[in-house]
């Protein structure tokens, strides 16, 4: 059973930076692809950012231009850059990974970001 452990969230003033990082564990994680979300309370959980195994990277509009999904396969770990946030951005961030049938989710971390 595959593992994830998100870290970096926080809480930051609007124009701010934070970069979360998901470590993995108990998978092969190069074959995985990597996703972001996040879920703003009374709200439904949102993809933020995708990244597939070979490194193809897509992201919601709203953080077009801001965030920046990336992966390090040799340290089983998957980031997202956080530029320019926005009141707006604040909510829990999940990591994702899927594989064929495969699907894991980490713990969330909050990310609080004040005007």
């Amino acid at each position: 059973q595959g593992q994830l452990v998100e870290s970096g969230g926080g809480l930051v003033q609007a124009g701010g930076s934070l970069r979360l990082s998901c470590a993995a564990s108990r998978m092969r994680f190069s074959d995985y692809a990597m996703g972001w979300y996040r879920q703003a309370a009374g709200k439904q959980r949102e993809l933020v950012a995708l990244i597939s195994s070979g490194g193809t990277t897509n992201y919601v509009d709203s953080v077009k231009g801001r965030f920046t999904v990336s992966r390090d396969n040799a340290k089983n770990t998957v980031y997202l850059q956080m530029n320019s946030l926005k009141p707006e951005d604040t909510a829990v961030y999940y990591c994702n990974a899927k594989w064929l049938r495969a699907d894991f989710w980490g713990q969330g971390t909050q990310v609080t970001v004040s005007s």
